[in-house]
């Protein structure tokens, strides 16, 4: 089901490269978290524990040591050469059901190697998912439905990028999606946050840091200043390079408030994950022209569980007034066109860290722009929405 070590997101890369280069020692725990509070039984736990032991049997290649090293430059060589030698461990991966049957699922490591589990794992459970349910979709009609969207994006214009690997119906769908993106829409896709896929199709590989991040500089550092500091330190790591800021881990009207004119000359543009994307964008273009900045300089990159309709109206409402794109996962590559099937809705979060084993554990959370977004402790969120001056 996992075909590489590289078949992920290419921002699981430079996140844990971000953390290998500043924070060698920093540690975290990532835990599952089904939104849609599905119940399993023993034999899908047995087969996922089966997976996840073959996950231990993936390394680097040496000719996927050669692409990494020579078109994802903005990662050092030294990262990958680390990475040649790195293995997944299954035995650090605790998973079980509840009482109630729901999966329970959590990896503690240091954080430039625990980041790369996230990904992987919830690619596992999404397509095990759809195997015991049963659901086989129909080759034709996956992708009937797909040159449908491709032919809007095309007619439209409508520059666009493949996120789906987490969430997709399985590793063989999401190879012929991707194959199909460039084949039939070159132009206006973009690439794919899949660094495996983007080596065999050759794409360009897409993505910048996660939600994560942030919410380890808030569990070190504090909430008031996590934004500030986490975009600081991937400048410095990045130098510019891979230059799109998410800004919704605690709001995205907390980020624009701490974001500084330097940080928002330097950055290429910004990703919206959460909220309503034309209030979202509105209030990103204000805090651009309020530093002298021209909003058409830079971009803004919609992800919030878009299909290509709803992104049309949002390219047309911004036409003119910045530049769009946007990241389509699960409407992508977890779209079989079965009457009633709904798309597995899962997350794997960064739950605690600390900056090296003489520390504390901190609890981190999450506060998004939508409501079913928020994750963690109570107590944290009442902490972070004061330190923060947030209201809901």
């Amino acid at each position: 089901m996992i075909l590489s070590i590289l078949d992920t997101d290419l921002y699981k890369f430079s996140t844990s490269n971000a953390y290998f280069q500043l924070y060698p020692l920093a540690e975290g725990t990532f835990k599952f978290h089904d939104r849609g509070g599905e119940v399993y039984d023993a034999a899908f736990l047995a087969a996922l524990e089966d997976e996840i032991a073959r996950l231990g049997e993936l390394r680097l290649t040496d000719a996927e040591f050669e692409y990494a090293t020579g078109k994802i430059r903005y990662i050092p060589r030294n990262y990958w050469e680390w990475l040649r030698g790195f293995r997944f461990e299954p035995g650090k991966i605790k998973v079980r059901l509840d009482a109630q049957g729901h999966l329970q699922m959590e990896v503690t490591d240091f954080l430039f190697k625990v980041t790369l589990y996230e990904v992987p794992l919830l690619a596992l459970v999404a397509e095990l998912r759809n195997r015991f349910k049963g659901v086989v979709p129909d080759e034709s009609r996956v992708l009937r439905l797909l040159d449908a969207k491709l032919e809007m994006a095309n007619a439209h214009q409508m520059l666009f990028s493949e996120f789906g690997t987490r969430r997709r119906f399985s590793s063989e769908v999401h190879e012929r999606i991707v194959a199909r993106l460039k084949e039939k829409c070159p132009q206006w896709c973009a690439g794919t946050s899949n660094v495996f896929f983007a080596m065999k199709y050759g794409m360009t590989p897409i993505g910048t840091f996660p939600h994560e991040w942030v919410m380890f500089h808030s569990g070190v550092f504090g909430y008031k200043r996590a934004n500030y500091l986490s975009l600081e330190d991937w400048i410095k790591v990045y130098d510019g390079a891979l230059g799109t800021a998410l800004m919704d881990t605690f709001t995205t009207a907390s980020f624009l408030r701490t974001l500084t004119m330097k940080q928002a000359k330097l950055l290429d543009g910004f990703r919206q994950d959460s909220g309503d994307e034309k209030c979202i964008g509105d209030m990103t273009i204000a805090r651009l022209e309020e530093f002298g900045i021209d909003p058409r300089t830079k971009i803004i990159i919609f992800s919030n569980a878009l299909d290509f309709p709803k992104y049309r109206e949002v390219a047309d409402y911004f036409r003119g007034r910045i530049k769009v794109s946007a990241g389509i996962g699960t409407n992508l590559t977890c779209d079989p066109g079965i009457p009633g099937y709904k798309a597995a809705n899962i997350v794997m979060k960064l739950s605690r860290c600390r900056m090296s084993a003489k520390d504390p554990w901190e609890e981190v959370i999450k506060i998004s722009d939508d409501i079913g977004k928020h994750m963690g402790d109570d107590l944290e969120f009442s902490i972070a929405a004061h330190e923060l001056h947030l209201e809901f």
